[in-house]
């Protein structure tokens, strides 16, 4: 059974860094895109950083410059390298992947992240 667990949330205040880390267990077959999405009081989930099975990123506009995602294949691990953290950024973090061949995609339970001004 696939299962993604995410840690490393919690309060800051604005301008400091977190670091997010998501490790994917009882994997079979090849992790393709591994992803971070967040979803804010209100608003709809959005899509803030994916990166490729061959380390190609992309990043929702808002985080340009401030977060970097990057992924450790050996221990089926993504990660999300949050610095100059706003109050917009406030929302739960959730961890997706597409799996194996079908292109399955897995979500985590979702992490807090809350930016004090």
């Amino acid at each position: 059974q696939v299962q993604l667990v995410e840690s490393g949330g919690g309060l800051v205040q604005a301008g400091r860094s977190l670091r997010l880390s998501c490790v994917v267990s009882g994997i079979t077959y090849r992790i393709n895109t591994m992803a971070w999405y967040r979803q804010a009081p209100g608003k709809q989930r959005e899509l803030v950083a994916d990166i490729s099975s061959s380390g190609s990123t992309k990043y929702v506009n808002s985080v340009k410059g401030r977060f970097t995602i990057s992924r450790d294949n050996a221990k089926n691990t993504v990660y999300l390298q949050m610095n100059s953290l706003k109050p917009e950024d406030t929302a739960v973090y959730y961890c997706n992947i597409n799996y194996g061949w079908r292109g399955v995609l897995y979500w985590g339970q979702g992490t807090q992240v809350t930016v004090s001004s």
